[in-house]
């Protein structure tokens, strides 16, 4: 017959958590613990030397100065850009809604100023456009060319080792 600390009941829910750093001292007096691990389920000592990682000899490309080159004249052609296009189209609907008077007068031959500025909005934005490349041939292609064959030679190099 069983009493109620015998139970295994009992003796799981009042039995320590078992700590893998701290074990239970072992019950017999004469014990002397080895000088290895004799549990494979303990764990066991490892060197605290760190791992060795051989490190790129070029920083990663998000952190790439012409990375942060290439960003800026980009920014840079389509801010000239857009400005070009937009801004005489803000100009010309500005005149229209406060200088009416301007855009109703006649240029010559019965053309009204209005009418000049609007048909302008064509080869003002084909300028933009040209503008466009223009910078992106003078400034942001090479910047490009020379980030992807640097690229290219350290995939390369990678791809040897």
């Amino acid at each position: 017959m069983q009493d109620a600390f015998s139970s295994p009941e009992h003796q799981r829910r009042h039995r320590p958590p078992y700590d893998p750093l701290h074990p239970p001292p072992h019950p017999s007096p004469h014990h002397t613990s080895p000088s290895h691990l004799t549990y494979p389920w303990q764990p066991q000592p490892q060197p605290a030397e760190p791992e060795r990682r051989r490190q790129p000899r070029h920083h990663a490309l998000g952190r790439h100065s012409d990375l942060r080159v290439l960003r800026g004249a980009y920014r840079r052609q389509r801010r000239v850009a857009t400005l070009t296009a937009l801004g005489y189209f803000t100009l010309f609907l500005l005149l229209s809604a406060f200088a009416p008077g301007l855009m109703a007068s006649e240029v010559s031959g019965g053309l009204p100023t209005g009418l000049l500025l609007g048909l302008l909005q064509v080869p003002v934005t084909c300028l933009a456009i040209g503008l466009y490349e223009y910078t992106a041939r003078r400034s942001v292609d090479p910047i490009a060319d020379r980030i992807r064959r640097q690229t290219q030679l350290d995939a390369k190099r990678e791809a040897t080792r």
